[in-house]
Formats: C-alpha cells, sequence, structure tokens
C-alpha cells in the first residue's frame, strides 16, 4: 500500500502531498557521540526500514535527533513509486545541501528505492549525497559512513534474495508506545507494469516465522497494543523451517501473532486480490484480535486495463473476493488503492472504475492518476497517451464517487458501539481522545476519567463527517 502520508490516511479526497516526509523523533539529544537524523517518504515499508536503519546506526554509535542543526548525518528514505514522490525529495535533499555547504563536516544519505534507481545519479552527476544506500543494504551502513569520513563516496545497492533483518530490533522511532509495524516479508515478484517494486526492492523472501513472534512478543512485553504485519503482498507469505521443512502461510502466521496475546490488535498490509484466501478470511473471522478490515488494492474496475496492467486477475475475480470477504467476516472494512488514466483507458473503462468503487463499497481509497515510472513494462511497452488534463478530471471523478460511498458507509454507523483503542488527544482538543475501531475508521470522542492511551473503551456513535466518527463512551 503506497500513501503520500500513511499515518493520516487521506479520506474521500486527494492526499495532501504538502504533508509528505515526516520527522520520527520523539525525545531530547541522546548522550550519543554522534546524531542522524531521518525522514521517510512512501509507503509504509519505507517508514518500517527506517527503524531498521536506526537500530543499526545505534549499534554504530549513533544516536536519534529530530533536530537538523546538531544532526552529524540526515537521511532520507526515499520512493520511486510516483514522480511527485521524488520531486519531494529532490526538494529536500536541496534544503539538506544548504545546510552542508554551512556546516561542511555533516553527511547526507538517500536510502530507499530512489537510492537503487537512480544510484548514479544522485552519486555521481549532480553530486548531491555521500552515501546512496538500496534497501537491502542498511547492514553496510557503518562501513559505508567510516568511507565517507574518510572522504570516500558510499554507495551499496546491491539487490539481496536473502536479506530480510530478521535478527535486528527496529528502534521504534516515531512510537506512540501502542502501535508498531512488524516486516514479514520483502520485495515483489508481482510484475506489474505501472510499478518500480520489483526493480527497487527485489525479489520476494519471507521472513523467519519464529523471528516474527519473538517481535511480537517484545512488543507486547514494553506494553504495545497494535501490529501491523508489513509486507508488498502478505498474502503470498511462505517460509520454511528447514529443519522441519514445515511451511508456514500467511493464514497460519495470521494465527500464530493472534495468539501471542488476546489484547495485542493485529492489522495487515498489502493483500493482492489474486493471492488473498479463504483461508486467510476464515482466520480473520475466527480471532476477535485480528482486525475486520482489509486493503485490496484493484488499481482498475476494467478488465482489459488490469491485463495491461498485469495485475494477473479480471474484474469478476476481484468481485468474487470481495462477496467472499463480506460473506465470510459481514462486518469488514475494504479500501484500495486506484489509479486513473492508465494507458489507453477509455472513458467506458474508467466509468468500470467508478462502478467498482460503488460496487465493493470501499471505506477508503488511496487514488492517484497515472505517472510514467521508467523502467517498468508500461513504460517500455506502452504509450502514455491520455492528456494530464483528462487523468486529473476522471481522478476528480474517483474521489467523488469514494467520498459518497465513505460517507454513506460512515452514515451506516451512527447508534453503533465500537471497542476503539484509545491512540491518544484528539489533534483539535485536548479535550478529546482519538482512536480506531477494528474497522480501522478513526473515531474522536471526549476524554473519560481512568482511560489513556493504549486502553480500550466501547464508543457508541453519535454523528459521523465523511472522514470520521464521533461519539462518547459507553462505561
Amino acid at each position: 500500500m503506497y500513501n503520500d502520508n500513511p499515518t493520516i490516511p487521506t479520506l474521500g479526497k486527494e492526499i495532501d502531498e504538502s504533508k509528505q516526509g515526516q520527522v520520527f523523533f520523539d525525545g531530547q539529544k541522546s548522550e550519543a557521540k554522534k546524531h542522524f537524523y531521518i525522514e521517510s517518504y512512501g509507503c509504509s515499508m519505507n517508514f518500517s526500514d527506517s527503524e531498521i536503519v536506526a537500530s543499526i546506526l545505534g549499534e554504530a554509535g549513533y544516536g536519534p535527533t529530530r533536530d537538523m542543526d546538531i544532526a552529524d548525518l540526515i537521511l532520507i528514505n526515499t520512493c520511486s513509486i510516483r514522480e511527485k514522490a521524488e520531486y519531494n525529495v529532490r526538494r529536500r535533499l536541496g534544503v539538506f545541501n544548504r545546510i552542508k555547504r554551512e556546516r561542511p563536516g555533516i553527511m547526507i544519505g538517500v536510502l530507499g528505492c530512489m537510492a537503487e534507481r537512480l544510484k548514479s545519479k544522485l552519486m555521481e552527476e549532480e553530486k548531491l549525497v555521500d552515501l546512496v544506500v538500496g534497501p537491502d543494504a542498511y547492514r553496510d551502513l557503518p562501513n559505508l559512513l567510516a568511507g565517507a569520513e574518510d572522504g570516500d563516496k558510499g554507495i551499496n545497492v546491491l539487490l539481496s534474495r536473502e536479506e530480510t533483518y530478521a535478527d535486528i530490533s527496529p528502534m521504534r522511532l516515531q512510537s506512540n508506545g501502542i502501535t508498531a509495524f512488524i516486516s514479514i516479508m520483502r520485495g515483489c515478484d508481482n510484475m506489474c507494469s505501472f510499478c518500480v517494486v520489483p526493480f527497487t526492492r527485489g525479489r520476494e523472501r519471507s521472513r523467519n516465522s519464529f523471528s516474527i513472534l519473538a517481535e511480537a512478543n517484545e512488543l507486547v512485553e514494553r506494553g504495545f497494543k497494535e501490529v501491523t504485519l508489513l509486507g508488498q503482498n502478505v498474502d503470498s507469505y511462505k517460509w520454511e523451517n528447514p529443519e522441519t521443512k514445515e511451511v508456514v502461510n500467511f493464514a497460519q502466521l495470521l494465527e500464530m501473532v493472534a495468539l501471542v496475546h488476546p489484547d495485542l490488535r493485529v492489522r495487515f498490509s498489502t493483500s493482492h486480490p489474486k493471492d488473498i484466501t479463504d483461508e486467510v478470511l476464515y482466520t480473520i473471522a475466527k480471532y476477535e484480535n485480528i482486525c475486520n478490515y482489509i486493503h485490496l488494492p484493484v488499481q482498475s474496475g476494467n478488465s482489459r486495463v488490469l491485463k495491461l496492467m498485469n495485475r494477473t486477475y479480471d474484474i469478476e475475480w476481484y468481485k468474487e473476493r470481495v462477496d467472499s470477504i463480506y460473506r465470510i467476516i459481514p462486518d469488514c472494512a475494504i479500501s484500495a488503492d486506484i489509479i486513473t488514466g492508465f494507458c489507453s483507458e477509455t472513458e467506458e473503462e474508467h466509468q468500470d472504475t467508478l462502478d467498482i468503487i460503488e460496487y465493493s463499497k470501499y471505506t477508503m481509497s488511496y487514488m492517484f492518476f497515472y505517472s510514467e515510472r521508467p523502467g517498468t513494462m508500461a513504460a517500455r511497452k506502452y504509450e502514455d497517451d491520455i492528456p494530464l488534463e483528462v487523468k486529473k478530471r476522471r481522478l476528480s471523478e474517483v474521489i467523488e464517487v469514494q467520498s459518497k460511498i465513505s460517507a454513506e458507509s460512515n452514515a451506516l454507523d451512527v447508534g453503533k458501539t465500537f471497542k476503539v483503542l484509545i491512540e491518544g488527544n484528539s489533534k483539535k482538543s485536548d479535550l478529546h481522545f482519538k482512536g480506531r475501531n477494528s474497522q480501522n475508521k478513526v473515531i474522536i470522542f471526549p476524554k473519560v476519567d481512568g482511560y489513556k492511551p493504549g486502553d480500550y473503551i466501547q464508543i457508541k456513535v453519535d454523528k459521523v463527517t465523511s472522514a470520521t466518527l464521533l461519539g462518547n463512551a459507553v462505561v
């Protein structure tokens, strides 16, 4: 799942890309001799990777800071999935390099997907950075830093078929002490024609299930109440125990994590329509602490366009999966990714996308117009022939329909009572808490004596907006 601002999903309107790139750190300057500052862009996997990087740097003697003025090392964890994301990263690099001119000793590093895709351009042509490190090379950061301190340029963008960082305990950077990511796999084998991920993150490999359970247990011991299992395609998770040869699939892993503790909520992202099985759905239905929410990207509502996208399913297959979700988990919420204006898309095919939003009753969607990415199959094989104004108009129509469906979905929740995990104060008022229900909907409600962030509370919904539920505690 891609989201320009993953911690604040936008419902019923375009993502605000000006809010991209979140600074992670809480707290003051650490006692470490050197300090690093990091920003992360793009998908939740990038935010999770930044926590792995922080742990590796911590072992190398670097402490985190949110103040660039005291940082010895500035890192930007990048995304290449959309042109605007790369533009924003370049804009930030301009800011960082102005700082470097004022403080010549500071080092600048680019991490992640953009590092892999534009390695030579960043390092050699534009001379913007000291370090370029791809998603599978973070263990090499201490060596690259040592070389950079001696005046060398540090670059490692080699992709791996084995690296999962299974033995690294992530430093919880933007942690509220309640919710956390657990990466269960890396890479992607789905060669969607519009996507750069298989080229920037490599082939799919699953993480040792024992290490995943150990991380979940550690989080529970530290008081965390919710984990999100992350992967480009979690439904294709498959790990074979080298000793017993027993194979663990995603449904089995999901059950294992749910059994860690009954008060630990479990979410996951992202599912692929071709791979999500009834076994996964029945596992969700079986356990109260597995959230009734599935992100199921559709991309287009038309089978011809889906074939051009190499999504490996048609719209009838997708509808069957939606039907199965609602049959097995009646109160499940579904969200999606949608692209408008893909190569050769007609107005009738665009209407099919509007129709699938209505059919699937998405509670929210991440909506974008098509942005051609160099090196992808679509860039090589298809003409990007839909005018920009048409792409934007179609996107506006998608947003309009999704806004209507979102509002209708929220209106149906009025009068219902939900179990809500309190995450913290409302943005608008310290007198209110915010939290989410199992369906991943944000609920705002007045504070109640005796309750604090990390507690569960029953909230009855009194009124709604298109993006938020508003209610009061039932105690």
